[in-house]
């Protein structure tokens, strides 16, 4: 059995490869603004509720992860100025010029990620922690979850945000995100909250065999430009890449900051 590693860790750069994709958009739909329900204060379950209806709504279908976002109180990763558009459907500014993804758009994701699991995941990597929103969903819906974030502020907002929390099956990793974190590979599913032209040969390396991926890919829009969500299997006959729909997430970038 593998040596979990000190808390926090941090992570030495180094050399990165890339393995490019081919583009294959498609279209999906999107989750309709959602409504703060009056006299309801932000910590009530019929607030996350009425979200996960939406979410059925729009065509998730996963009742482990619909069960994950009912749970995880979105509104406790943002800060208090966007608190009353936490569970609304829009990506919010977290700082540093970063971003909480669109409550759709974390379960689009993590359904894919899972696949029809009939069972929780193994052992999931998350490249940008960012707030920490998505780490907490996916410590619902995996075993053990390792999340690496590049930007030490982010990375300490983070531990903040999930230090009451008390996720004992997540580990949050200061490091260079681009370069996956190989101790505690192999992965079942690596997920990732920012896009690059390419994905870096050391997510798949650390990505098990029978594993998923799930990120942003760019340059594969209309003309070469945009994102697209790329799905990738690990097969014994090789890897298999799916392009699904247009999505917008941060540039993925290297080194530490």
């Amino acid at each position: 059995m593998k040596q979990r590693p000190s808390f926090p860790a941090k992570l030495a750069p180094s050399a990165v490869k890339a393995v490019p994709v081919a583009p294959k958009p498609s279209g999906t739909p999107t989750l309709s603004a959602l409504a703060r329900p009056q006299g309801l204060g932000m910590d009530s379950v019929a607030v996350r509720m009425r979200m996960v209806e939406l979410l059925r709504k729009q065509g998730v279908s996963d009742e482990a992860v619909l069960g994950a976002m009912g749970t995880v109180e979105r509104h406790r990763f943002v800060d208090s100025a966007l608190v009353n558009q936490a569970y609304e459907d829009t990506s919010l500014p977290i700082g540093l010029g970063q971003t909480i993804s669109k409550p759709g758009v974390v379960a689009r994701m993590l359904e894919l990620l899972r696949n029809g699991a009939s069972a929780p995941l193994g052992r999931v990597l998350e490249i940008g922690t960012g707030c920490g929103y998505q780490a907490a969903v996916l410590s619902k819906i995996a075993h053990e979850v390792y999340s690496v974030e590049r930007l030490r502020g982010l990375h300490d907002k983070a531990r903040e945000n999930l230090r009451n929390l008390r996720v004992h099956n997540l580990h949050l990793l200061f490091g260079d995100g681009m370069l996956g974190y190989a101790k505690g590979a192999p992965y079942a599913g690596i997920i990732a909250a920012a896009g690059g032209e390419a994905l870096p040969q050391q997510w798949i390396d650390q990505l098990a065999m029978g594993g998923r991926l799930v990120a942003p890919v760019a340059g594969q829009g209309p003309r070469g430009t945009g994102q697209c969500l790329l799905v990738l299997d690990k097969t014994p006959q090789g890897l298999r890449q799916v392009l699904l729909e247009a999505v917008h997430f941060v540039p993925l970038k290297s080194g530490l900051a």
